[in-house]
């Protein structure tokens, strides 16, 4: 279990082994996603540019379903 402290202000430090999973670095961004059951999952921010192409050489057509899953995989780093 890895663990950190929230600061009177609120902030905390992502820890390294943390940054390292999510891909981030320093002025990089993280989104929170909320669940229903209590949970919150961090996400990093991917920019715009770094998605552009993920399908380009694609030789055989793809589905929808499959681009779809490309975009997300690639916006949360999976």
């Amino acid at each position: 279990m890895i663990r950190s402290v929230i600061t009177s202000k609120g902030g905390t430090t992502l820890p390294k082994v943390i940054r390292e999973v999510l891909g981030v670095s320093p002025g990089n961004r993280v989104q929170y996603d909320e669940y229903d059951n209590g949970e919150v999952r961090i996400v990093p921010i991917r920019p715009f540019p770094k998605l552009c192409g993920i399908c380009q050489y694609q030789e055989t057509p793809i589905s929808l379903e499959d681009i779809k899953r490309t975009i997300k995989d690639g916006a949360t780093g999976e």
